[in-house]
């Protein structure tokens, strides 16, 4: 952990134009850390985060089921959580620059269900890592593990269900949200000789977990929307909502993103 002083010298040599590859050489300190001081430079303090829901001798939910479900989802898609020092982990969800809204939504999602830490953005090339660290984010999430997703079981803990079944919707807009979206197909038919253009909405998810695909259908089916296969590769990691009675009830409830 280094103080603030360490971190202020730092970014003082970045402000006289030196570049991070060459303040890390000088000072010894990673260029993950000095980017991240750029964007936060106050060290994180880890005892005044907030009880995990999960950790007491009786786990609860968590305070906002609601944002949860819905972290739940972008976590599923676009999530990772690793470790770091001293038992602590970060949960890392990109989230293209083209959706700022999104962006916006996933970090007031992530505030809401560790409101004892800081959630800070993290500029990549073409998206932002919206990040938090906490000693609880296996707790929270328990899917977490080695490797990537669609190599291992994904299956909800009973608690996540519970939560999930009471909020169906977020749970589907975390997904789509992450691994999916909403386009407009067409196509054409002859009507009295001539042939005329029709346009039609489309929700896709598109996911190579054979388990998430199968959270995403289950809880379409909870939702009441049909949805179809569509293979990619000879794979079916394509998922399709194209019914318009089902359309309409993804973008009442989901809708583009933003």
């Amino acid at each position: 952990m280094y103080d603030l002083d360490t971190r202020k010298r730092a970014l003082a040599l970045i402000a006289q134009g030196f570049s991070q590859n060459s303040v890390s050489k000088q000072t010894g300190i990673s260029r993950a850390a000095i980017r991240s001081w750029q964007t936060r430079i106050e060290p994180l303090g880890w005892s005044r985060a907030a009880d995990c829901p999960r950790c007491g001798d009786m786990p609860s939910d968590p305070e906002d089921p609601a944002a949860y479900a819905y972290l739940l989802g972008l976590y599923l898609g676009d999530g990772c959580i690793s470790s770091a020092r001293r038992g602590v982990y970060f949960l890392r969800i990109a989230c293209a620059d083209a959706w700022p809204g999104l962006i916006d939504a996933c970090a007031e999602a992530m505030q809401a269900v560790r409101p004892g830490n800081k959630v800070f953005r993290v500029q990549r090339q073409g998206c932002q890592n919206v990040t938090c660290h906490s000693k609880h984010w296996p707790c929270l999430f328990p899917q977490h593990g080695s490797g990537k997703k669609h190599d291992r079981k994904i299956a909800l803990e009973p608690w996540q269900q519970k939560i999930v079944d009471t909020h169906l919707w977020e749970f589907i807009r975390g997904l789509i949200h992450s691994d999916g979206c909403r386009i407009t197909n067409w196509t054409s038919r002859l009507v009295g000789g001539e042939r005329k253009r029709y346009e039609y909405p489309r929700y896709f998810f598109t996911n190579k977990s054979d388990d998430i695909r199968q959270l995403y259908t289950d809880t379409l089916d909870k939702l009441g929307i049909e949805w179809t296969h569509c293979t990619r590769a000879g794979k079916k990691y394509n998922i399709s909502v194209a019914r318009r009675a089902s359309v309409a009830l993804m973008d009442a409830h989901v809708g583009p993103k933003y």
